[in-house]
């Protein structure tokens, strides 16, 4: 038995209602997914999680599980599907993820979105809503290669949509602003590669029918607008009022 499989054996089972909202966000780097993700969670009082923050929060529980993630990034290795997959299931069962809630940057390879899978159906837990933000690779490389941060505060400001008031410097200090290293064109359409290399299989495998492809390159207001139509068309079909997806 895997590791995933012994925590979702062992661990309480969280009681999702009826009208819990469980959402999967994908989007490349630099498609405004952090801002969809915050306003998605406010909007529906469900937790925002992330990989990061799963194994931040078993490390700092302590767990058996989170000793074991601890030892691994230590050394600087790479967390397996099978740690992935238990953390998820340890985290889902907690009580804040009673109503739902939001996973992000999970699942990441498509062995972790068969798991997942398999662990909503063993947990009678209402099917994700899957939404996709597409950007053209173009876009994407205009938007990150415009960052900007501030090495002191680490305040990141955006030179087309948030410049600082005085040219280069920090708002808050006056620190000269610089380009972080993953900001480089070069690194970003590599992650770009790799994003899409990782991503694409998982988005195959859900189909059309379940995956809600949004465009990102709107207004974040009016992205906003086409995911609330998603979610506003998924729940009158789950209510049996016979609509279907736009």
């Amino acid at each position: 038995m895997h590791t995933g499989e012994v925590v979702a054996a062992n661990r309480p089972l969280p009681v999702v209602s009826e009208d819990g909202l469980i959402l999967l966000l994908f989007g490349p780097p630099g498609c405004g997914k952090g801002t969809q993700a915050a306003f998605l969670c406010q909007r529906f009082q469900i937790p925002h999680i992330s990989t990061g923050e799963m194994f931040r929060a078993e490390s700092e529980a302590g767990t058996e599980l989170g000793k074991v993630v601890c030892a691994i990034l230590a050394k600087g290795g790479f967390i397996n599907d099978d740690i992935t997959n238990a953390v998820v299931a340890a985290r889902i069962a907690r009580p804040d993820c009673a109503n739902g809630f939001l996973l992000d940057g999970y699942p990441r390879t498509l062995p972790q979105a068969k798991y997942f899978a398999g662990l909503l159906r063993e947990r009678a837990l209402p099917a994700p809503t899957i939404i996709h933000l597409h950007v053209p690779d173009a876009d994407l490389v205009e938007r990150l290669t415009a960052r900007r941060q501030c090495p002191s505060c680490k305040t990141i400001y955006n030179l087309r949509t948030q410049a600082p008031v005085l040219d280069g410097l920090c708002d808050h200090d006056g620190t000269p602003l610089v380009c972080r290293a993953d900001d480089e064109e070069a690194v970003i359409r590599q992650r770009l590669a790799t994003y899409r290399e990782l991503t694409n299989p998982i988005l195959d495998w859900y189909g059309e029918d379940c995956v809600r492809t949004i465009d990102g390159t709107a207004h974040p207001n009016h992205v906003e607008s086409q995911i609330e139509s998603v979610l506003s068309h998924r729940a009158r079909k789950r209510l049996g009022l016979g609509l279907v997806f736009s």
